[in-house]
């Protein structure tokens, strides 16, 4: 019977030390609330942290990812990782998949909070393209695991995330309205009303997408109710892991989460893909991105299951989609080279003549060099009747050497 004891008594003696060596994410010291700074590119949020000791980075925050990524295995071998096992993950095309490697008990420096014993896949190919999107290098996400214990809150205006204790907001904060949020497979979704016309009326379950950049995203497959509107885009809706998601672009009448209510919100619809069952079967219409988020103020409250909100700044400004033409993508933030990888026909920018692999060398007479990629985004979202002038230079061949320098000009049109 002695062993049995001495086995007890050790448990009893190191529980609360236990209990702090659970994998999540805690603050150094104990206090109320901490701050962190960190970066809105494009409404999407990135925080800087470092893994074992390495160098700092920049991470993407998700709520629609369960386990922390690092798009790099080059980075992972550089800062000593290892690794366990291999994973295939399917892509967003719902085709592609990729392979990557299981790290387990990391640790994650972010000043005054850490993450500890953080389990993290790297892609065992490397895949840093959100740069190209949103125009800061980003190595990795990161999830669930930062959410789970503590209540979070991302300020847009301000660039700061609030991590609170996790007993500091026991009810609704002064000001904010609140939703009741449900984990599905360490996913946050709510219901909210989707009117698509005025008349018609569809209580929606929705992922609350803090990764993605689009407002409000619609899966036609999930339901009858969810229509293509009339007037609408064929695009390319976004870059993610394992290639393109290809759909068109058009407009919600009407989104209310629980009394705020957002007008005319630009919404995607993607095609169906080999990976539409997954989405049908976890009983989700769609996905509330970082367009609608960013104008708001958030907590996410994990623990409770709630989620509260109010306005931001930009909250009233109207939703625009590109109204040039143009998907402008970052070749390389050194030398500040912005090529043009798509123009739609038909488009101002297309009728103008600007053709796909131009190179952005001004904007409005101003040096490529003094624009960053959000605020070019901006721009082509700006006015409609606003004049563009661009200057571009146009490859000839394969020799970067050969080229000319061609100037184009038009007016924003709204296309939807």
């Amino acid at each position: 019977m002695r062993p049995l004891f001495l086995i007890i008594l050790f448990f009893s003696c190191n529980v609360t030390t236990a209990f702090a060596q659970v994998p999540g994410f805690y603050m150094r010291e104990k206090s109320k609330k901490i701050e962190l700074p960190i970066i809105v590119s494009n409404n999407l949020v990135v925080i800087p942290l470092s893994i074992n000791s390495g160098p700092p980075v920049n991470f993407l925050l998700d709520t629609g990812v369960k386990t922390n990524i690092l798009f790099s295995k080059t980075f992972g071998n550089y800062i000593g990782l290892t690794y366990t096992r291999k994973l295939d993950l399917v892509g967003a095309d719902g085709q592609t998949i990729l392979t990557a490697s299981v790290s387990p008990n990391n640790y994650v420096d972010m000043g005054p909070l850490e993450g500890i014993f953080q389990t993290i896949l790297v892609l065992d190919e490397d895949f840093m393209e959100l740069e190209q999107v949103i125009g800061i290098p980003v190595y990795g996400v990161i999830g669930y695991e930062f959410f789970k214990y503590n209540p979070v809150k991302i300020d847009y205006d301000k660039q700061k995330i609030t991590f609170y204790a996790g007993e500091m907001i026991k009810r609704k904060p002064l000001g904010y309205k609140k939703v009741d949020i449900k984990l599905d497979n360490s996913k946050p979704y709510i219901l909210a009303k989707v009117k698509q016309e005025a008349n018609s009326e569809l209580e929606s379950k929705l992922l609350i997408d803090i990764g993605a950049n689009h407002g409000l995203l619609l899966n036609r497959e999930t339901s009858d109710k969810i229509i293509l509107p009339k007037e609408n885009i064929e695009s390319d809706l976004g870059r993610s892991l394992g290639g393109d998601l290809f759909g068109f672009v058009g407009r919600t009448f009407l989104l209310n989460i629980n009394g705020m209510k957002f007008k005319d919100v630009i919404t995607s619809f993607p095609e169906e893909t080999e990976f539409s069952y997954v989405i049908r079967e976890s009983g989700r219409q769609g996905s509330i991105g970082s367009e609608i988020l960013g104008r708001m103020t958030v907590i996410m409250d994990y623990n409770r299951e709630k989620m509260y909100f109010k306005r931001g700044d930009t909250f009233a400004i109207p939703f625009e989609f590109d109204m040039s033409g143009i998907t402008p993508r970052l070749e390389s933030s050194d030398e500040k080279v912005i090529f043009v990888t798509q123009v739609r026909e038909g488009s101002p920018a297309y009728e103008s003549g600007i053709r796909m692999k131009d190179e952005f060398r001004s904007i409005n007479n101003i040096p490529i060099d003094f624009w960053e990629l959000p605020d070019l985004i901006k721009l082509f979202r700006s006015e409609e009747g606003k004049e563009i002038k661009i200057t571009m230079k146009r490859y000839l061949d394969d020799n970067p050497a050969n080229f000319e320098l061609k100037e184009f000009k038009f007016k924003l049109k709204r296309q939807i």
